[in-house]
């Protein structure tokens, strides 16, 4: 899908298609999911060649930050469906040549949805060149970021207290909700992990379109101050989410902790309950031998005799391991 937007009024407008602001340039031009058609349009009309996925899934930096054909190529990493379990990791390429932005991106992204839409209201801030829809669409990126991040904080807080103010009686079912915990701790760690790689990539780019000039004449004052703001918001974030992560990791180890614990609780138990029933089972046997002469076998008391016997063998163990604090 190829979305165009044109400059009217100091604000974006959009438009069917690239011949149509016979007066205007285009400032934004907006692939998403794009065919090849679209592609070879907008590589036809800017005289640029537009990145494969598989090139902007590229890891190293030189493949992601370049110029080339007059134009400044920069990629960075998105997250998409931060609010639900199914995160996904998503390159998206910015293409400034002149005043005309160029994205690319192989997935929705809301903060693209809202920046659109806000830059479209009465009364919005002003967008004259592609350079500042892109910093406008960095800074919805980095608002959307910082919502996942105070959202993730918060759940973090809820599974801490969870895990340590627990108060389920049955040892069984404490360990079923331990390891529930686990398994939310561990999905909210990966997603901490791909949010971390995206503020990192943005801060590359915000670094990378300070030191080098893209456009036709320097950016303007407001403008690289914006940038820099950018860059400083991407790593206060980066920061906050490595907080976060370590949290996380206290928590995992924590609950791994507690489950660990259960089940030497639960195996204590069995020992104890070896031992207390050790002395009786030794008594019985005695007793149970097939030798002519026990003189307790004809004895009026010998049955009372030893089940006290085996009763007072087990009552002794229990207690000495009550006094030691051993149950």
């Amino acid at each position: 899908m190829l979305r165009i937007y044109s400059g009217q009024n100091g604000h974006l407008a959009p438009v069917e298609n690239l011949q149509q602001p016979q007066d205007r340039v285009a400032l934004w031009l907006d692939l998403l999911n794009p065919t090849g058609d679209e592609v070879k349009q907008v590589e036809a009309h800017l005289g640029v060649n537009i990145p494969t996925r598989d090139e902007m899934a590229e890891i190293e930096l030189s493949d992601r930050l370049y110029r080339e054909d007059g134009a400044a190529f920069m990629t960075m990493t998105a997250v998409t469906n931060m609010e639900t379990e199914d995160a996904v990791k998503v390159p998206v390429s910015f293409i400034l040549k002149g005043k005309t932005l160029v994205t690319v991106r192989h997935g929705d992204s809301k903060p693209f949805a809202t920046y659109t839409a806000r830059v479209q209201r009465e009364g919005a801030e002003p967008c004259t060149s592609g350079e500042m829809a892109m910093v406008g669409l960095i800074e919805a990126i980095i608002d959307r970021t910082a919502d996942a991040l105070e959202r993730i904080g918060d759940e973090v807080d809820a599974i801490s207290q969870e895990v340590f103010r627990n108060k389920s009686k049955s040892a069984t079912k404490k360990t079923r909700d331990l390891q529930s915990l686990i398994e939310q701790i561990g999905r909210k760690g990966d997603l901490l992990t791909k949010i971390r790689e995206s503020l990192v990539s943005i801060a590359r780019l915000a670094a990378y379109h300070s030191a080098v000039e893209t456009g036709p004449v320097k950016s303007g004052k407001e403008l690289r101050q914006r940038i820099r703001l950018v860059q400083r918001d991407a790593t206060s974030l980066g920061d906050h989410a490595i907080f976060l992560s370590g949290k996380i990791t206290f928590l995992l180890d924590a609950t791994l902790g507690l489950i660990n614990l259960e089940q030497s609780q639960i195996i204590k138990i069995f020992s104890v309950a070896a031992v207390v029933f050790l002395p009786p089972t030794l008594v019985a046997s005695i007793y149970g031998m097939n030798f002519d002469y026990m003189p307790e076998l004809h004895w009026l008391l010998g049955y009372p005799w030893a089940l006290g016997l085996m009763v007072l063998s087990a009552l002794l163990p229990f207690v000495y391991f009550k006094r030691r604090g051993w149950l």
